[in-house]
């Protein structure tokens, strides 16, 4: 088990309204990944990115020592969205100057029950093995519901002028649902999480020629907040890498 993160700024932003967090829990082999990417004004994004970074992962770590199934593991995934979902939507609901803040959210949970993907949002994972790039979740947005009915095609979404337009995030609603993923991953899988500021600027097969391309994964996730950067970087850029 290997991890590494980071997150960038970007070429244009003043704030970096991403966040991310990495927790290793030895005593109980288990682990979990989170990136947000905050919406809402300069301070309000950050707030709600850090919040539920803060609050996912907390919850997430407590709950590693009561599980005795993948089966918990899913509730307390779905539980940790749900309590990151209350507590930003109050503060929002609370402080004027939060209100109608919002972030996206994306997870890994990594036990010896099985590993799980949850997202809320556009931010993204994906699992990278030796012969392809597959991506895990699907995007909560409105251009990823026109490719799904077929009304816009993959390389029209690229450049949609709605491209950042998203349909769920964390602290919008009083309510939010998690879509939740179980991967298997084999020895020398990777799992990539990282916000829209990457992926708008880079393909998947790029990812995964650069991921494949040195062993040290501290230096692929440098490698890839610099080809960003390399491109204009117009957003904040968070990429979080685990190997298994």
């Amino acid at each position: 088990m290997d991890f590494y993160g980071i997150t960038h700024t970007g070429k244009v932003r003043k704030d970096n309204q991403d966040v991310f967090r990495i927790e290793y829990d030895e005593p109980h082999q288990s682990a979990v990944l989170v990136v947000c990417d905050g919406m809402g004004g300069a301070r309000a994004g950050n707030i709600a990115s850090s919040m539920a970074a803060e609050v996912f992962t907390d919850a997430i770590c407590s709950a590693f020592e009561t599980m005795n199934s993948l089966d918990d593991v899913k509730q307390a995934a779905h539980s940790a969205v749900a309590l990151a979902n209350e507590k930003v939507y109050k503060k929002g609901e609370e402080d004027p100057k939060c209100r109608g803040m919002g972030t996206t959210l994306v997870a890994l949970l990594v036990t010896p029950y099985g590993n799980l993907v949850i997202n809320v949002g556009d931010s993204r994972a994906y699992h990278v093995r030796h012969d392809g790039i597959t991506q895990i979740t699907r995007d909560h947005s409105v251009v990823a519901e026109l490719v799904s009915q077929g009304k816009i095609t993959k390389a029209e979404a690229y450049n949609h002028p709605n491209k950042n337009l998203i349909t769920r995030a964390i602290g919008t609603a009083p309510e939010i649902a998690g879509d939740l993923f179980e991967i298997a991953l084999g020895q020398h899988d990777y799992v990539l999480l990282c916000s829209d500021g990457l992926s708008n600027m880079i393909g998947d097969q790029e990812f995964h020629f650069e991921i494949l391309r040195q062993q040290d994964i501290g230096l692929v996730c440098d490698a890839l907040i610099d080809l960003a950067l390399d491109r204009g970087a117009p957003d904040n850029a968070t990429v979080v890498l685990y190997r298994n």
